[in-house]
């Protein structure tokens, strides 16, 4: 045995090599997108000019002379046109944050990734990135060739062009991003002047420099690999959810053919494999093998086979966004919107009107001003001249409205107990005033130990009260 199987051994000469292991990694292959006209593609410059004059623009809005939005760092508020919050606020900004994930579990049931093809930061910046790329290198063949040409002043003298726009470009978003958090018409003055402070320069280069490498380099790459949303968007698909569908039963076998060809005689489906689909798809991936997690429902594939499909004189929708029982069953687009209002869908919208409603009357009943009543910890009470005993507290008043205001302060909860100290302030617009209280009641006039009061706090303009409970301690 042990000969038989010396003999069947298989010897590699020492002249020939042994086959490379295969490498784990594929090198990435930098996709190219072909420009395309069409209804889908007007539509994402449509929401990409929206969003964009909304984000440069906002910064620029005036209330009240000063900036109409703005979180305000070195004074901890946040200005949103006349709304002023503090950071015992953030509980709003925790209701946004859930209206905003309920938004996106609501858009994906009903349409997909329609949020990533057409508002995302990533995808719109990549967008305005490709458009400057192809005014400078020209299209999509023009771009290859220039990138597979050697080095020399044609190659350096175009990239050098494309990346100075590319760099102004992501100079001024950083700029206009930190504009949200400092005071825009300031941020001009201090770069003129050259006196930035160093956190304010490192923002500015920091989301510049990330603009710069995520739409410029990185790409689909982020939504291929980095963007968690691609990971679990298929949980919140169903059959009845609108996406980017190839019609395989009409499409197949697909074939190559001149328009004189014709199709059904030859046993032939509506597809020409032209890949056309695939030129112009952001994410370079090929829509007729299926959904897959790379798609972001940008829709410029469905105008590439229109395109097609007229030139072969084909009827249009090869390619469409419809559902996957809408293909299977061959439904009708009404029939398919009917399928919109689903239970998962009214769930969605049912908790995302509760919470909406809900976030609007808080603000909208949200009283103008807060106090924080804080007992003075270094004495806990003391006697004082005229047999009486005192306790000092701190009240910070934090006025949220934007015109100066005046507060009288009132005590109740202990019978005999007078203020010893100023009752009215007034707190300048949108500032936070600490003032010091002192309670005093006659020695032995309740027993030792801690008694439970409450100040009212009236605004006197607008007749607003607040409550805040205490206690007065009287010692032994």
């Amino acid at each position: 045995m042990s000969i038989q199987k010396q003999k069947s051994k298989k010897v590699i000469p020492i002249a020939e090599e042994a086959p490379k292991a295969k490498s784990l990694y594929e090198a990435h292959k930098k996709v190219y997108p072909r420009d395309i006209s069409g209804y889908f593609k007007n539509l994402r410059w449509l929401t990409i000019w929206i969003t964009q004059i909304v984000f440069y623009g906002t910064p620029w809005l005036l209330w009240n002379d000063r900036q109409a939005i703005l979180l305000d760092i070195s004074t901890h508020r946040f200005y949103i046109f006349g709304l002023v919050l503090y950071p015992q606020d953030l509980i709003y900004l925790v209701v946004i944050l859930i209206v905003a994930a309920l938004s996106l579990f609501l858009f994906t049931a009903v349409a997909g990734r329609l949020w990533c093809g057409f508002s995302c930061p990533q995808s719109v910046y990549t967008e305005i990135f490709l458009w400057m790329e192809r005014k400078i290198e020209g299209d999509r063949a023009a771009r290859m060739r220039l990138d597979s040409m050697k080095f020399g002043f044609k190659k350096f003298h175009k990239k050098f062009l494309k990346h100075l726009a590319w760099i102004s470009f992501s100079i001024f978003t950083g700029f206009t991003f930190l504009g949200y958090f400092s005071p825009i018409r300031e941020l001009i003055h201090g770069i003129a002047e050259f006196r930035l402070s160093p956190w304010e320069t490192f923002w500015i280069c920091f989301y510049g420099f990330a603009t710069y490498g995520n739409a410029g380099f990185l790409r689909e790459q982020i939504c291929k690999y980095m963007c968690p949303y691609a990971r679990f968007q298929s949980a919140m698909f169903d059959n009845d959810t609108l996406i980017v569908t190839y019609d395989e039963d009409r499409g197949e076998p697909r074939s190559g053919r001149s328009r004189k060809v014709d199709a059904k005689q030859s046993g032939l489906g509506d597809c020409i494999d032209c890949s056309f689909c695939v030129q112009v798809c952001p994410t370079g991936i090929d829509i007729r093998n299926g959904l897959q997690y790379e798609c972001i429902s940008c829709g410029l594939c469905v105008d590439a086979c229109n395109s097609i499909m007229d030139k072969m004189e084909y009827p249009r929708g090869l390619i469409r966004f419809s559902t996957h029982n809408g293909v299977e069953q061959r439904w009708t687009q009404k029939q398919i919107l009917q399928k919109v209002f689903r239970p998962r869908v009214l769930i969605y919208s049912g908790m995302l009107l509760l919470i909406c409603i809900a976030f609007v009357a808080s603000l909208a009943t949200r009283a103008s001003f807060k106090v924080d009543v804080i007992r003075d910890r270094g004495v806990m009470s003391r006697l004082v001249s005229g047999g009486k005993v005192e306790n000092v507290y701190q009240l910070q008043i934090t006025n949220a409205s934007e015109k100066p205001e005046t507060y009288s302060i009132s005590v109740e909860g202990i019978k005999g107990l007078s203020m010893a100290s100023e009752a009215i302030f007034t707190v300048g617009p949108a500032e936070s005033r600490m003032v010091a209280i002192s309670l005093q009641i006659d020695d032995g006039s309740i027993k030792s130990g801690s008694h439970p009061i409450k100040f009212e706090i009236e605004a006197t303009s607008s007749k607003e009260e607040i409550s805040e409970k205490s206690i007065f301690y009287m010692s032994r």
